[in-house]
C-alpha cells in the first residue's frame, strides 16, 4: 500500500511519476443527501430498497464507500430519519448486496433535528461518520413534492443556519471513539481547522487523520484550485482529504483531489446533473466518470479493501443482519 502523500513536496510528486505511484483513489458515494428528493431528479433514492439498489450500482462501478441520509417515511421520505432504526434498515439492505462496501452513516442529519436525532445514526454502527466542524447557512427552496410523491405540499423557503457548537464537535467526536467508528471532520472553510485542533488536543480523534472539504456551498470556501490548495496545505499531518463540491464545480473539484492524492466524494447530495442540461440517471454515473477520469490520468482505484487499510478500519466489514 503505498504511504501518504504530501502535495506540498515537489520533489516527492515526481518521484511518485504524477499520480501512478499515489494513494489508490478511495470514491465515496453520497447518494441522496437530507434535503431534496425526486422532487428535483427523480433518480435520487429515498426509500432504503432504493438506497440499497443505488448502492450496488456504485459499488459495481467502483466505489468502495458510501455515504447514507437515512428518509423518514413518516413523512413520505421527504425528510432526514429522527430514528436508528431508519439507519439500520438501510444499512442491512446496503450490505447484503455489498459485502464490504464502507458504510458512513451522517450524524449531521440536516434542519430541524435536535443533537440526539442527529447522533440515532451512530447507534446504528456504521463504520465511519462525519462531524461537521461549525454552522453553515444554507438559503434555498425546496420545492412541493406532487403526487405519487408525498411529505410537502408547497414549496418551503429555508434561510437558515444549522447550528454547530464546540461542545457538539465534541460530543459526536466522543460518541464515535466510544464506538468505535471513525470519525471524519468535515470542514467548510479554513477556519474549521481551530475546531479540528480542539479534538486533537482533547484526544477525540486520532491520527492518521480523515477530514472531508466541502466547497462551493453559500456559506464555505470558494471551489477555486487556490482555495482547495489552502484548506491542504493547513491540515495536520498524517491526513488523507476526501473532496466534495456543488452543482458545476464537482467536476473539477473532483479532478483536483485526483491530481492532489486526496479521494472523492460524490453524487446526488451536491450535484443533480452530469453535465449542463443533462439530468444525471443515477449516482453511479458519478463513480463512472470519476474512474474513467482517474485511470486516464494514472491513479489507481481502491478496492474496499484497500480503503479500509488506508481509514484505518477493522478488515472485517460491520454486519447488520
Amino acid at each position: 500500500m503505498p504511504d501518504a502523500y504530501d502535495f506540498n513536496d515537489a520533489r516527492d510528486y515526481m518521484k511518485r511519476a504524477g499520480t501512478a505511484k499515489m494513494p489508490p483513489l478511495i470514491i465515496c458515494s453520497a447518494m441522496s443527501g437530507g434535503m431534496h428528493g425526486k422532487e428535483l431528479n427523480p433518480a435520487l433514492p429515498e426509500t432504503p430498497e432504493e438506497q440499497a439498489a443505488e448502492a450496488k450500482r456504485c459499488y459495481d462501478a467502483g466505489a468502495s464507500m458510501v455515504h447514507i441520509h437515512a428518509r423518514d417515511p413518516d413523512t413520505g421520505y421527504a425528510r432526514p430519519a429522527r430514528r436508528t432504526e431508519d439507519f439500520l434498515e438501510v444499512n442491512r439492505l446496503i450490505r447484503a448486496q455489498c459485502p464490504d462496501l464502507i458504510i458512513d452513516n451522517t450524524s449531521g442529519g440536516g434542519m430541524g433535528l435536535e443533537l440526539e436525532e442527529r447522533l440515532s445514526s451512530l447507534d446504528a454502527n456504521p463504520e465511519t461518520s462525519d462531524i461537521d466542524m461549525g454552522p453553515f447557512a444554507i438559503a434555498l427552496k425546496l420545492k412541493a413534492r406532487k403526487a405519487p410523491l408525498s411529505g410537502r405540499d408547497a414549496d418551503e423557503v429555508l434561510n437558515d443556519v444549522l447550528p454547530v457548537t464546540v461542545h457538539e464537535t465534541e460530543e459526536r467526536a466522543r460518541r464515535m471513539k466510544e464506538k468505535g467508528i471513525k470519525a471524519i471532520p468535515a470542514l467548510f472553510h479554513p477556519g474549521h481547522w481551530s475546531m479540528v485542533h480542539n479534538l486533537i488536543d482533547k484526544g477525540l480523534i486520532e491520527p492518521p487523520y480523515t477530514f472531508a472539504m466541502m466547497l462551493g456551498m453559500i456559506s464555505s470556501s470558494l471551489p477555486t484550485p487556490d482555495a482547495f490548495l489552502s484548506m491542504l496545505r493547513d491540515a495536520p499531518k498524517p491526513y488523507q482529504m476526501f473532496v466534495m463540491s456543488v452543482g458545476r464545480h464537482d467536476l473539477p473539484m473532483s479532478t483536483m483531489a485526483i491530481l492532489t492524492g486526496q479521494h472523492v466524494m460524490i453524487g446526488l447530495e451536491t450535484n443533480l446533473s452530469h453535465a449542463p442540461g443533462q439530468m444525471a440517471d443515477s449516482n453511479a454515473r458519478f463513480v463512472e466518470r470519476t474512474v474513467r477520469i482517474a485511470k486516464e490520468l494514472g491513479r489507481e482505484i481502491a478496492t474496499p479493501a484497500q480503503a479500509r487499510e488506508m481509514l484505518g478500519l477493522s478488515a472485517t466489514p460491520t454486519s447488520y443482519t
